[in-house]
């Protein structure tokens, strides 16, 4: 969870649709296969309790074993479905965004858009991502923060790597 990666370069062909559907039928079935068994489990400890009159026996410390096993393997199973929702929820937003970058302009130059914003170039836009990826990367590695970007103090310099707004200097020249 809260992992930010994209190994794919920009020329890595996305998967298709029934790709994307058949892997998330399968996080999905892997997700519900994952809760059965943690809520068998459960089941399982109970009524190991039950008939063994509350006391602590080894049917009931198996029956715990077996209860964190499942647990430990339903968390993993969440993550990865989490992993998953984030990772569409980002292409889609990419998608969207892309979309709305890449729609022809019948709009008089410098006209707001739809969204409140003026349009932006598509090429721009991959200038815009590229910079972002980059500067999660970094931040992932804690380079910015060893550098002390992103500090009140530093908040006014601009990073060299974010060459997509017409306040830092490669958009201004």
């Amino acid at each position: 969870m809260g992992r930010i990666e994209d190994s794919r370069s920009s020329d890595t062909p996305e998967p298709s649709l029934a790709t994307r559907s058949c892997k998330m039928d399968y996080i999905v079935d892997s997700l519900e296969n994952a809760y059965q068994e943690f809520v068998i489990a459960a089941t399982d400890v109970l009524e190991a309790k039950e008939t063994s009159g509350a006391q602590n026996t080894p049917a009931i410390e198996a029956a715990l074993e077996a209860f964190k096993h499942k647990w430990e393997l339903f968390k993993v199973a969440c993550d990865q479905a989490e992993d998953f929702v984030e990772s569409m929820k980002q292409r889609i937003g990419s998608e969207l965004l892309m979309d709305e970058a890449s729609a022809p302009v019948t709009r008089k130059s410098g006209q707001i858009g739809p969204t409140g914003l003026p349009p932006i170039n598509g090429v721009r836009l991959q200038h815009m991502f590229k910079s972002v990826r980059r500067l999660l990367i970094e931040l992932q590695h804690g380079s910015i923060a060893a550098e002390g970007y992103g500090t009140p103090a530093s908040s006014t310099h601009s990073h060299p790597t974010t060459p997509f707004d017409g306040r830092f200097s490669e958009d201004s020249t």
